[in-house]
């Protein structure tokens, strides 16, 4: 026998109807600042497009998150949550990156069921995940739940393009490298550059390659113009790829809201040189960040810093505690006395603010990758001094394809950063260099443009047609 639904029942279901369930999108980054950094932007981003984030750091980042922000900035909001998972690793003491090779091996063996055992908790439930190429694992868990999982690459296109074809290379006998002796290793992707067939960072990379072509999307952090030619070639041997960047310049077009605090450093922010930089005559001051994971020798520093000295150019230089090698990053007391009058030292600040400044005319840098976008992004022409990863493949986008950066021997000499830098702050190299960033910061504005930019309807079509839409 039918029944007629009472009013009640006739209430309760056009209120379901016109209140569905958001969908809610789980936003896992690599454990590394780099990749936490773009992940947060996009997912302020999807946010605003009516997501439900649950954004998920590993306990021990989310500890540093809690001691760089503050308990308040990171709390969150009922529709913007944190979240945690172990990464696995024995404690550390230290407040700096985790040991790159052990942090891989360990998203590979045991990121996965706790990262299973979490979403199964989540409420409501989870209908899409976004997640770092380098957290593959996650696509398992899409393909039990039925969802998309959409990757977001934080490297260059062109540094992934390299990554891919490590399989071939393993095919071809390529590496582990035997035999290579007339070959410099400063012209092959650092991860490759490997003796050791067991080496845990090739096992990481074939295992991002495998896992890419089974996402549902891509996401990367670049923009069109920008790596146009290897993007066509990416396309052709992947998922569907959208292209968001600069994602800064997608944020802007939201308005001021209460996520607008929640930061994603995990080192407390110096804010004081940004008055430092209001002192300063613009396109003066050289500015020197080797990011989050670089370090160095002593003795590497110490050229660095007599290179600054003699160049006679105003710096701002960012040196972490860790920067040095098993030691103290401790500059020599006739360093300080020279560049008392020109000089500032800071041991982390607000990057982008800094390349944003007028006062910023160059940038030395390891040319990770939110560093070469940022600096392109504000203008400002780079000296490149590559450290690992795909680093390598930025300084040589920099300095031979795009034309905006000049490169510093992986053996670093005084007299060398002397002279670049005074090339880059007032030679005609360095004013090509200016002016070629300039056109490159353009095609970035022009990238996100509302309604009309490329990354703009990339990010339409990516909510709507992807992360929107059931598998």
């Amino acid at each position: 026998m039918l029944m007629t639904p009472t009013r009640e029942m006739s209430s309760q279901a056009k209120q379901q109807t016109h209140n569905p369930c958001p969908p809610h999108a789980v936003c896992i980054p690599y454990p590394a600042q780099g990749h936490i950094n773009p992940m947060l932007k996009l997912a302020k981003l999807l946010h605003h497009k009516g997501f439900h984030i649950t954004f998920i750091n590993t306990e021990f980042n989310h500890c540093r998150l809690l001691k760089s922000q503050g308990p308040h900035s990171i709390s969150g909001t009922p529709s913007f949550r944190f979240e945690t998972i172990p990464d696995g690793l024995p404690p550390s003491e230290f407040d700096a990156t985790q040991d790159i090779p052990a942090l891989c091996h360990s998203i590979l063996h045991n990121f996965l069921n706790p990262f299973r055992v979490l979403l199964a908790k989540l409420n409501p439930p989870v209908t899409c995940i976004v997640s770092d190429v380098g957290m593959g694992f996650t696509v398992k868990v899409a393909e039990e739940l039925g969802i998309p999982d959409v990757f977001i690459n934080t490297a260059s296109a062109s540094g992934f393009m390299g990554y891919m074809q490590y399989p071939k290379l393993m095919e071809n006998g390529l590496t582990p490298l035997k035999g290579m002796y007339g070959i410099r290793l400063k012209d092959l992707p650092s991860f490759v550059r490997t003796t050791q067939p067991n080496d845990i960072m090739i096992d990481f990379i074939l295992d991002v390659a495998h896992n890419a072509r089974k996402a549902s999307a891509i996401i990367f952090n670049t923009f069109d113009a920008l790596e146009h030619d290897v993007l066509e070639g990416l396309s052709t041997m992947l998922p569907p790829i959208y292209t968001l960047s600069p994602l800064q310049s997608l944020l802007n077009q939201i308005p001021q809201n209460h996520l607008n605090t929640i930061g994603s450093s995990l080192w407390k922010e110096q804010h004081d040189c940004l008055s430092w930089l209001d002192s300063k005559e613009p396109n003066s001051v050289v500015y020197v960040n080797f990011g989050s994971v670089t370090v160095m020798t002593s003795q590497l520093l110490i050229e660095f810093a007599w290179g600054l000295v003699n160049s006679k150019k105003t710096f701002l230089w960012v040196i972490r505690p860790d920067l040095v090698v098993g030691d103290s990053a401790i500059l020599p007391p006739d360093f300080v006395n020279e560049t008392k009058e020109r000089g500032l030292l800071a041991s982390w600040c607000p990057q982008e603010q800094v390349l944003s400044h007028p006062s910023v005319g160059g940038f030395l840098t390891h040319c990770g990758w939110n560093s070469t976008l940022e600096s392109i992004c504000s203008g400002v022409p780079m000296l490149c001094w590559p450290f690992f990863a795909e680093q390598q493949t930025n300084c040589w986008l920099c300095c031979k394809e795009w034309g905006i950066g000049m490169e510093i021997n992986s053996d670093v000499k005084r007299e060398e950063v002397e002279s670049l830098i005074t090339e880059l702050m007032g030679g005609e190299k360095g004013k090509e260099m200016k002016r070629k960033v300039m056109d490159w910061k353009k095609l970035g504005e022009e990238a996100t443009a509302s309604s009309v930019g490329p990354s703009y309807l990339d990010f339409e079509k990516l909510v709507n047609c992807v992360l929107k839409s059931s598998k």
